[in-house]
């Protein structure tokens, strides 16, 4: 798969070093590409020339802090559709979490995922490149901007708990700092931001049910178009919401997708799969999520993936992970709720948190 990134997304990082000082015109001969795509709203930018553009912009500037501020992050960090779509959600975490499927139209060189902690939640950006490695310069905007739409999606300023970085800290770290005002850690598993519980439950002042239902098939469309459509995904999209129901049953997937049993069954062999094998792919992605969710219980975990007995869950983790649920929950530092931890609370400060809760999804 190709990783690139929006025009949008390109254009706003272009306007950002314009403004810094640095001649793009002679940035995009010297990387000798084509400004072309910038025009183009459904343009693409291969990651690893966005990583030589990083490159050489740090380069010219001078700055090893390039991009290191909010106000530069807040104006011309974007995201284009998926900006107008989330907005219009009811809460930021409705919002953050419609960004976790939707984040491949921004880049899909770039990933977006919550987990839940103790405190709130964190976000976790993950940045992929190609044949060059990922310029520290192109993380640090990332995460600037997303701190600044949450901000800004908020109508009012928004202060993270605590952020990670995984690369070591520089030389000087005063400008870090002094930037996200707030514990900072280097050298950590994951580029990540920890939101307090009542921020991520804010009500956002655009929300509008209509508009995000608009928005949000034209960002579908745009995701159709990124991601041709197979079948087996669309299956595990159906399975994803059925679990909690009922056991799902191929006729009722094949009802859904307005196919016959036999030529579902016939391309998902063609696509290299079967019915009960996407089934428990789609049960193990969910128990990953689920079983770091602090407040359920086993119990809970079960029914949601549709166990009618909790003793199944223990036998599909033991075949999942090597391990029972509890065992793979304090793996990642996770404790169940008080009927099922003998009620212990982890307590400290956000970087004892941080050393504490699991970056992974």
């Amino acid at each position: 798969m190709r990783l690139t990134s929006s025009s949008a997304w390109v254009r706003g990082v272009l306007e950002m070093f314009a403004a810094e000082g640095i001649d793009v015109a002679a940035l995009f001969e010297e990387a000798g590409l084509d400004r072309s795509a910038l025009d183009d709203a459904a343009g693409r930018f291969d990651i690893d020339d966005v990583s030589r553009l990083w490159e050489l912009a740090v380069a010219r500037s001078g700055k090893a802090t390039l991009g290191l501020s909010k106000g530069m992050a807040h104006t011309y960090g974007k995201l284009g559709i998926v900006g107008h779509e989330l907005i219009a959600w009811p809460t930021l975490l409705a919002a953050l979490q419609r960004l976790e499927r939707s984040m491949n139209v921004v880049s899909n060189a770039a990933t977006f995922a919550l987990v839940e902690a103790r405190e709130g939640w964190w976000f976790e950006l993950g940045h992929r490149g190609g044949e060059r490695p990922v310029p520290r310069q192109r993380v640090e905007f990332g995460m600037l901007t997303m701190l600044g739409f949450c901000s800004w999606v908020t109508g009012g300023e928004l202060r993270p708990l605590a952020v990670e970085f995984v690369y070591s800290e520089p030389a000087d770290a005063t400008p870090h700092r002094a930037v996200f005002a707030c514990p900072l850690r280097f050298g950590a598993s994951a580029n990540r931001a920890l939101l307090s519980r009542a921020d991520m439950e804010r009500v956002l002042p655009c929300r509008d049910a209509s508009m995000a239902e608009l928005h949000a098939r034209l960002v579908d469309d745009e995701l159709d178009r990124l991601e041709p459509a197979h079948t087996s995904a669309a299956v595990r999209r159906w399975l994803s919401t059925r679990l909690a129901d009922a056991e799902p049953r191929r006729r009722d997937a094949a009802a859904v997708l307005h196919l016959s049993d036999r030529t579902l069954q016939r391309r998902l062999s063609a696509e290299g799969t079967t019915f009960q094998r996407l089934l428990d792919d789609t049960r193990r992605e969910l128990a990953e999520r689920y079983l770091r969710k602090p407040r359920y219980t086993l119990q809970r975990v079960a029914g949601l993936l549709g166990f009618d007995d909790p003793s199944n869950l223990h036998r599909a983790c033991r075949r999942w992970f090597g391990e029972t649920p509890g065992h793979y929950r304090a793996r990642f530092g996770v404790a169940g709720p008080a009927s099922e931890s003998g009620g212990s609370k982890a307590a400290g400060s956000p970087q004892e948190l941080a050393r504490r809760a699991s970056p992974g999804r």
